[in-house]
Protein backbone atom coordinates (compact mmCIF):
# COMPACT_ATOMS: atom_id res chain seq x y z
CA UNK A 1 0.00 0.00 0.00
CA UNK A 2 2.67 2.52 1.07
CA UNK A 3 5.89 2.19 -0.85
CA UNK A 4 8.20 3.95 1.59
CA UNK A 5 11.80 3.17 0.73
CA UNK A 6 13.60 5.00 3.50
CA UNK A 7 12.80 6.87 6.70
CA UNK A 8 15.35 8.97 8.52
CA UNK A 9 15.29 10.80 11.83
CA UNK A 10 17.90 12.80 13.66
CA UNK A 11 16.94 11.78 17.20
CA UNK A 12 14.49 9.98 19.46
CA UNK A 13 12.47 13.13 20.15
CA UNK A 14 10.84 14.86 17.18
CA UNK A 15 10.75 18.62 16.75
CA UNK A 16 13.73 19.39 19.00
CA UNK A 17 11.74 19.41 22.24
CA UNK A 18 14.37 19.04 24.94
CA UNK A 19 14.21 20.30 28.51
CA UNK A 20 16.27 19.26 31.55
CA UNK A 21 13.46 20.10 33.99
CA UNK A 22 12.31 16.47 34.24
CA UNK A 23 15.81 15.51 35.36
CA UNK A 24 15.75 18.30 37.94
CA UNK A 25 12.36 17.29 39.32
CA UNK A 26 13.33 13.62 39.40
CA UNK A 27 16.49 14.55 41.29
CA UNK A 28 14.48 16.60 43.78
CA UNK A 29 12.27 13.54 44.24
CA UNK A 30 15.32 11.36 44.88
CA UNK A 31 16.44 13.76 47.62
CA UNK A 32 12.96 13.83 49.13
CA UNK A 33 12.84 10.03 49.10
CA UNK A 34 16.25 9.92 50.77
CA UNK A 35 14.90 12.25 53.47
CA UNK A 36 11.86 10.00 54.03
CA UNK A 37 13.99 6.87 54.15
CA UNK A 38 16.30 8.45 56.69
CA UNK A 39 13.31 9.57 58.79
CA UNK A 40 11.89 6.05 59.09
CA UNK A 41 14.89 3.73 58.75
CA UNK A 42 15.27 3.23 62.50
CA UNK A 43 11.62 2.23 62.99
CA UNK A 44 11.19 -0.62 60.52
CA UNK A 45 9.68 -2.94 63.14
CA UNK A 46 6.41 -1.13 62.45
CA UNK A 47 4.78 -2.88 59.44
CA UNK A 48 3.42 0.44 58.14
CA UNK A 49 6.90 1.97 58.15
CA UNK A 50 8.32 -1.16 56.50
CA UNK A 51 5.72 -0.95 53.72
CA UNK A 52 6.40 2.76 53.28
CA UNK A 53 10.15 2.10 53.27
CA UNK A 54 9.83 -0.49 50.51
CA UNK A 55 7.66 1.79 48.35
CA UNK A 56 9.93 4.80 48.84
CA UNK A 57 13.08 2.84 48.02
CA UNK A 58 11.46 1.62 44.79
CA UNK A 59 10.49 5.18 43.86
CA UNK A 60 13.98 6.48 44.69
CA UNK A 61 15.43 3.91 42.31
CA UNK A 62 12.91 4.80 39.61
CA UNK A 63 13.50 8.54 39.85
CA UNK A 64 17.28 8.14 39.82
CA UNK A 65 16.87 6.18 36.58
CA UNK A 66 14.61 8.91 35.14
CA UNK A 67 17.33 11.45 35.91
CA UNK A 68 19.91 9.31 34.10
CA UNK A 69 17.61 8.71 31.13
CA UNK A 70 16.72 12.39 30.73
CA UNK A 71 20.33 13.56 30.93
CA UNK A 72 21.68 10.92 28.55
CA UNK A 73 18.92 11.62 26.03
CA UNK A 74 19.70 15.33 25.94
CA UNK A 75 23.45 14.72 25.95
CA UNK A 76 23.25 12.08 23.24
CA UNK A 77 20.57 13.56 20.99
CA UNK A 78 20.78 17.33 21.43
CA UNK A 79 24.43 18.19 22.07
CA UNK A 80 26.53 18.36 18.92
CA UNK A 81 30.07 19.48 18.09
CA UNK A 82 29.43 23.24 18.39
CA UNK A 83 28.05 22.78 21.93
CA UNK A 84 30.89 20.39 22.84
CA UNK A 85 33.43 22.99 21.72
CA UNK A 86 31.73 25.79 23.66
CA UNK A 87 31.18 23.64 26.78
CA UNK A 88 33.91 20.96 26.82
CA UNK A 89 32.99 20.03 30.41
CA UNK A 90 29.69 18.49 29.26
CA UNK A 91 31.13 14.99 28.78
CA UNK A 92 32.69 14.80 32.25
CA UNK A 93 29.64 16.48 33.76
CA UNK A 94 27.29 13.95 32.16
CA UNK A 95 29.47 11.10 33.40
CA UNK A 96 29.53 12.51 36.93
CA UNK A 97 25.72 12.83 36.87
CA UNK A 98 25.48 9.16 35.89
CA UNK A 99 27.83 8.21 38.74
CA UNK A 100 25.98 10.38 41.28
CA UNK A 101 22.61 8.95 40.23
CA UNK A 102 24.06 5.45 40.71
CA UNK A 103 25.32 6.43 44.16
CA UNK A 104 21.78 7.56 45.00
CA UNK A 105 20.51 4.14 44.01
CA UNK A 106 23.22 2.34 45.99
CA UNK A 107 23.00 4.35 49.19
CA UNK A 108 20.74 6.38 51.47
CA UNK A 109 23.29 9.18 51.94
CA UNK A 110 21.52 12.50 51.27
CA UNK A 111 24.80 14.11 50.21
CA UNK A 112 24.77 11.93 47.08
CA UNK A 113 21.44 13.49 46.15
CA UNK A 114 22.74 17.00 46.78
CA UNK A 115 25.75 16.27 44.54
CA UNK A 116 23.40 14.90 41.88
CA UNK A 117 21.28 18.05 41.99
CA UNK A 118 24.37 20.26 41.68
CA UNK A 119 25.41 18.36 38.54
CA UNK A 120 21.93 18.38 37.04
CA UNK A 121 21.60 22.11 37.73
CA UNK A 122 24.95 22.77 36.03
CA UNK A 123 23.79 20.65 33.10
CA UNK A 124 20.62 22.78 32.92
CA UNK A 125 22.68 25.98 32.93
CA UNK A 126 24.78 24.72 30.03
CA UNK A 127 21.75 23.43 28.14
CA UNK A 128 19.91 26.76 28.36
CA UNK A 129 23.11 28.67 27.49
CA UNK A 130 23.34 26.69 24.24
CA UNK A 131 19.85 27.99 23.44
CA UNK A 132 20.87 31.53 24.42
CA UNK A 133 18.22 31.45 27.14
CA UNK A 134 18.83 33.30 30.38
CA UNK A 135 18.40 31.33 33.60
CA UNK A 136 17.60 32.12 37.21
CA UNK A 137 17.98 30.06 40.36
CA UNK A 138 14.77 29.46 42.30
CA UNK A 139 13.87 27.45 45.36
CA UNK A 140 11.50 24.60 44.50
CA UNK A 141 8.03 25.22 45.96
CA UNK A 142 7.81 21.74 47.47
CA UNK A 143 9.95 19.58 49.67
CA UNK A 144 12.91 19.38 49.76
CA UNK A 145 12.77 23.11 48.88
CA UNK A 146 16.15 23.18 47.15
CA UNK A 147 17.53 25.45 44.45
CA UNK A 148 16.95 24.63 40.79
CA UNK A 149 18.01 26.39 37.60
CA UNK A 150 15.05 27.71 35.61
CA UNK A 151 14.88 29.28 32.16
CA UNK A 152 13.59 32.82 31.98
CA UNK A 153 10.53 32.49 29.79
CA UNK A 154 9.19 35.12 27.46
CA UNK A 155 5.86 36.83 27.99
CA UNK A 156 3.15 36.16 25.45
CA UNK A 157 1.91 39.11 23.45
Amino acid sequence: MLKIKEIMGHCDIPCAVYDPSQAQYSTLSVIRFLDIINEIKDDLDDPENMAKFIRVVAEKESHAKITKDEITTIWGDYFKQPQFEKFPEIHDLTHSIMMDASKCKQSINRENGINLLAGVNRFAEIFWATKETETVKKISPYLPNLEIVCPVTKDSN
